[in-house]
């Protein structure tokens, strides 16, 4: 998986030259293990400049993805694992998850549509009824006392 290209769907892939990684040391809990070994991973992908993306697509990922992307670089951390294997494992998965959430076509527009007259009249009598419920409840004092 990590020895080979991100495939995002059957019509897109990324080539590993696309993608570069940095290790770093891990915050946080593995005792000594912290310390000494590098564990933190970040992986980049360079989207504007990459030639495995179409340009509405890298448009759309860039619009979407705007607050995550620095100088062109699509980037995701991770440092959950103590192992880097790991690590990496879960940034190349989370990184596929981005790019396929964002070039899902958007959903469809709602039409506006107003409610039919049968029903404005079921919700006016079900207040109604409603009401007429809340007033059997309250205690009424007659005017004999």
């Amino acid at each position: 998986m990590l020895d080979s290209d991100l495939v995002i769907n059957s019509r897109l892939t990324i080539r590993r030259a696309e993608l570069s990684w940095k290790f770093s040391r891990s915050s946080g809990a593995g005792g000594q293990n912290v310390n000494k070994v590098e564990t933190a991973v970040e992986l980049s992908w360079n989207l504007k400049d990459s030639e495995s993306i179409g340009p509405f697509r890298r448009q759309r990922l860039l619009d979407i993805y705007q607050s995550r992307i620095v100088d062109g670089c699509l980037r995701i951390s991770v440092s959950e694992e103590r192992s880097q294997y790991q690590n990496r494992q879960i940034a190349i998965k989370r990184l596929g998850d981005l790019i396929r959430e964002g070039i899902k076509p958007p959903p469809a527009t709602r039409k506006a549509t107003r409610p039919t007259r049968s029903s404005q009249r079921k919700r006016v009598d079900s207040k109604k009824k409603r009401g007429e419920i809340k007033k059997g409840r309250q205690s009424r004092h007659s005017f004999d006392d």
